[in-house]
């Protein structure tokens, strides 16, 4: 099963290591502390520090150091470690196999129980979960279960982002775009709180659906329900895919900022310089995650 990366993996123990130790707002957070305790050199803590500066977890003062910007007892444990729930490390793994080519074919409940080490039920409770997200489906006649089409390469995962290039930024250029200031102020407090927070602290699973949500919001503001419906179908499509990129959390700061940038040009009436923007932000994260046309 994929791991997280470095700076996420020590970022989320280091949290960890707060929240045992009880920790206040305010808690002078030192490098050499936190190696002792976690028994590492300074150089990757001081990686995992600036991350947590980075989505408002600790506070860097100038020539003071690093202090935590709120209660230790508030970081909820994300699902990135040993700790989490049997069935939802399961439910990632499986994911995992499938996208990387280690689980293919049809297959029963009690072929999951054997393979991942679950009980019957605990076996039905994770397909069960798959199969509301549109992930798995029952075979005719009630005959074990099998994969939906979705996304499982990287060529498409990127012609996905190839085509989200074409609707997404087209949307807001189209004659019936409304704001919806209910929607823009709700989506503005969870992009928000992605940068004090739960960038790491979320789960995986709501992660993704906070940022595919923010983009089906804005497509929706178009009116036009064909556009609407391409873009919610790509995010069906690529749920498994970008549930192992939310595995390393360490670059999302900077798309949450690109959110809100967006956020305030569409809401300034500058639909062209946001359809820009949009197509610009869409092209970034696509080179991220494929490593097709730009850095992996």
């Amino acid at each position: 099963m994929s791991r997280p990366n470095l700076t996420t993996s020590m970022a989320t123990r280091l949290v960890d290591l707060m929240r045992r130790s009880g920790l206040e707002e305010g808690a002078h957070v030192t490098e050499q502390w936190a190696a002792d305790e976690l028994e590492v050199s300074r150089t990757p803590v001081r990686k995992a520090m600036l991350f947590l500066t980075e989505v408002g977890i600790l506070e860097r003062v100038p020539n003071r150091g690093f202090f935590l910007a709120r209660d230790a007892g508030t970081l909820a444990r994300p699902d990135l470690g040993e700790g989490e729930n049997v069935e939802q490390s399961v439910y990632f793994e499986i994911a995992d196999d499938y996208v990387g080519g280690r689980f293919t074919g049809s297959f029963t409940v009690a072929d999951i129980s054997r393979r991942y080490r679950l009980t019957p039920r605990q076996a039905d409770r994770v397909l069960s979960r798959m199969e509301a997200e549109d992930l798995v489906r029952r075979k005719a006649g009630g005959r074990g279960w099998e994969f939906q089409h979705v996304m499982a390469t990287v060529d498409a995962h990127d012609q996905s982002y190839r085509f989200r290039m074409i609707i997404e930024p087209a949307a807001l250029l189209e004659p019936g775009f409304t704001v919806d200031v209910e929607a823009f102020a709700r989506h503005r407090r969870q992009q928000e709180a992605l940068l004090h927070g739960d960038i790491l602290l979320l789960p995986r699973a709501e992660l993704f659906q906070v940022n595919a949500s923010f983009h089906e919001m804005l497509v929706g503001c178009s009116g036009n329900q064909f556009l609407l419906d391409a873009v919610r179908r790509q995010n069906r499509l690529r749920r498994l895919i970008e549930y192992r990129h939310q595995i390393d959390r360490s670059r999302l700061a900077g798309q949450a900022r690109e959110h809100l940038r967006l956020l305030d040009l569409v809401e300034s009436g500058d639909l062209k310089e946001a359809s820009a923007f949009l197509s610009a932000h869409l092209d970034k994260v696509r080179s991220i995650k494929t490593g097709i046309g730009g850095e992996s």
